[in-house]
């Protein structure tokens, strides 16, 4: 399938086009990991284009294309390592207290028919008033809860499914003098600072282990929500009114968790380019791939911007997919 472009680079490749027909044009368990935000089902048409998973007549067809998806990112992850995918409970209608789709559910159900295993589930924590201010949804309002509570939604939560490919990794993602940087919202302790990369028994890394406890917890409630790539510039007249970045945050935990320096990220659904560029940030090459060409432009650079002032990877990426 050919894209529509492409910019690669030593850190980057970014295509612009299908995203099942670019990753069949890549070789077999060549990513090391891959996050991203799926279409949410139907909650979010982003275009017109046929070839547009969100643009979809029922939640069943989208689970049929999104499948072929989640098939190739399986094919293309090396034995033993992860995929990470964002997503959350659909509301069934506009008011936010219709009831709730449990697309997380189907998403795993989805990966376990195609042989990934499910391994960990984080929430990401909101705040309430923030997601009413932005939704003016009136079941979110403290009105609605004096009036009749029956009728009042929740701040629903994100949420980061993690999958393992089957087989044995290879190449463990070690760290030798534990995690040295805290990407939250939370102060580090003064008193831990002196332990920052600390060498011998990892036992006394205070350090480190406070960041790990706050990675190891199912709830994040110390993301920074507003901690995202800006966006608004890659809109366009016709869009529908949504673009919800993933928080830089939650990308860098994954990258650190799952993944050693120099290795392939993968975002099929790239988006303005949020997953590529906290892959790049963290000194991770990226991959990714996006259909709708303003999303790409933008992307594109964000991620030049990620690459500025990094030292060049000397193992290239793909020379190319087929283009235009």
């Amino acid at each position: 399938m050919k894209q529509q472009d492409q910019v690669i680079t030593d850190r980057y490749a970014l295509y612009n086009g299908d995203c099942v027909a670019g990753m069949q044009a890549l070789p077999a368990e060549c990513v090391d990991l891959s996050i991203y935000s799926p279409p949410f089902a139907g909650l979010y048409q982003y275009s017109s284009d046929e070839r547009d998973m969100s643009n979809c007549i029922s939640r069943n067809e989208f689970f049929n294309h999104y499948e072929f998806a989640v098939k190739e990112v399986h094919r293309l992850t090396k034995p033993g390592r992860m995929t990470a995918v964002h997503c959350m409970d659909i509301p069934t209608g506009n008011s936010g207290n219709d009831g709730l789709i449990d697309f997380p559910g189907e998403i795993i159900r989805l990966h376990e028919k195609n042989g990934w295993q499910f391994t960990h589930r984080y929430f990401i924590w909101k705040e309430p008033l923030t997601v009413r201010n932005r939704t003016m949804m009136k079941s979110l309002a403290h009105r609605q809860c004096c009036e009749d509570s029956t009728r009042c939604s929740m701040a629903n939560a994100d949420q980061l499914l993690i999958f393992r490919r089957s087989g044995t990794n290879a190449v463990p993602v070690e760290h030798p003098t534990g995690l040295d940087r805290y990407a939250g919202e939370e102060e580090m302790p003064a008193e831990l600072l002196h332990l920052k990369n600390m060498e011998g028994d990892q036992k006394k890394n205070r350090y480190s282990h406070w960041i790990w406890r706050r990675y190891a917890d199912a709830f994040w409630d110390d993301i920074r929500i507003d901690n995202v790539l800006p966006y608004r510039c890659a809109t366009e007249a016709d869009d529908e009114k949504h673009c919800h970045p993933l928080q830089l945050d939650v990308i860098e935990r994954a990258c650190v968790l799952w993944s050693n320096p120099h290795e392939v990220v993968l975002t099929p659904f790239l988006g303005v380019g949020s997953e590529a560029y906290g892959a790049i940030l963290n000194g991770r090459k990226a991959i990714g791939f996006e259909l709708k060409s303003a999303y790409f432009a933008q992307a594109v650079k964000n991620c030049d911007n990620a690459a500025k002032g990094h030292v060049s990877i000397e193992t290239p990426l793909f020379s190319h997919i087929d283009s235009m």
